[in-house]
């Protein structure tokens, strides 16, 4: 590169700055200012298409071998990107095999397998690939039971309270109903009966069934305490 050509390329890449460059005698960077090598690598990646890499590394000052080192290595997959593709593979062959995996293995059974296999990883590993192969395991739901069964072939209960849910003195009008909640054990049902005058719960019972005996204990509380 001769002396007219970098002060054109200096004055392309940072306007301003080629007569204090060249006529005075500074660096392009100032001491503790300098950029790091993939910002520069960027940097000359922006403009090689017009001046060249050689010709911007020799106005940036920065080595044209270090540029193409950093450029062979964005190109060539790291040692763990190369690990992870092939823990990708082991990973999707149990997690897709018909006798063990059967696409309904989670991370945690994945990982078992993998380490019988004698192959060692950390679960934590297996989740991570998992999730970035958009694979996981089947989970399972529970169906949600029903407290209310209308029969379609009988009649339904006639409305004593015609919608008005309102008394005058206590214990003239209850009403009742039924709930559930999902524990580690099953679901919960309870039943309860409700004083329209008081609003509170007159009688309860809690069981782990939804037969006819757990609206008739409630019903019985309520006539007790009453």
């Amino acid at each position: 590169m001769d002396r007219w050509t970098a002060p054109v390329i200096l004055e392309a890449l940072i306007p301003g700055r080629m007569q204090s460059h060249f006529e005075g005698g500074e660096c392009v960077f100032r001491p503790g200012t300098r950029p790091q090598a993939s910002a520069l690598v960027g940097f000359i990646d922006s403009h090689r298409g017009r001046f060249g890499v050689e010709p911007v590394c020799a106005v940036l000052e920065f080595p044209a071998s270090t540029y193409y080192a950093v450029k062979k290595r964005e190109g060539e997959p790291s040692r763990r990107q190369r690990r992870d593709e092939r823990l990708k593979g082991q990973i999707m062959r149990v997690w897709e095999d018909r006798k063990k995996g059967r696409r309904v293995y989670g991370a945690r059974k994945v990982w078992r397998q993998l380490r019988r296999e004698g192959i060692k990883m950390a679960r934590c590993t297996v989740e991570r690939l998992m999730r970035e192969l958009g694979i996981a395991g089947a989970v399972a739901t529970r169906k949600r039971p029903r407290t209310t069964v209308p029969d379609a072939g009988g009649q339904q209960p006639a409305d004593l309270l015609a919608r008005d849910f309102t008394a005058d003195v206590p214990n003239r009008r209850w009403v009742a109903d039924i709930t559930y909640t999902d524990t580690a054990c099953g679901f919960c049902y309870t039943a309860f009966v409700t004083d329209l005058f008081s609003r509170k719960i007159v009688g309860w019972q809690v069981a782990d069934h939804l037969r006819a005996g757990l609206a008739l204990d409630a019903l019985e509380m309520a006539i007790f305490i009453s």
